[in-house]
């Protein structure tokens, strides 16, 4: 009965992570290093970065990738899977009427 109870429900527990070492004199100078590379324009910031990475995963794998230049989209996939089910069923079907009628 403890399983379907609905009050006093326990809550998940929380990892609390506390650091072994820490050197917050380092962290202080690579916060400042970086701040001057920046202001120096030797680093590369933040807002440089691509900004839509929408599709750079399928352009990242050799699979999808050959997917796309086959010219294969959502909606063909789609329209396969439901050919494969309307088979399976007609199928079935037959296979109802030869041995079990």
């Amino acid at each position: 009965m403890a399983l379907l109870s609905f009050y006093n429900n326990r809550r998940p527990r929380s990892f609390n992570h506390k650091p072994i070492y820490w050197d917050s004199r380092k962290e202080a100078l690579d916060e400042r290093i970086l701040k001057t590379k920046k202001e120096m324009g030797i680093v590369v910031s933040d807002e440089e970065y691509k900004p839509n990475i929408k599709g750079t995963f399928i352009h990242g794998t050799t699979h999808l990738k050959k997917r796309v230049e086959a010219g294969e989209t959502t909606q063909s996939r789609k329209y396969v899977n439901v050919k494969l089910a309307i088979v399976l069923a007609l199928l079935l079907v037959v296979f109802w009427f030869i041995f079990l009628k």
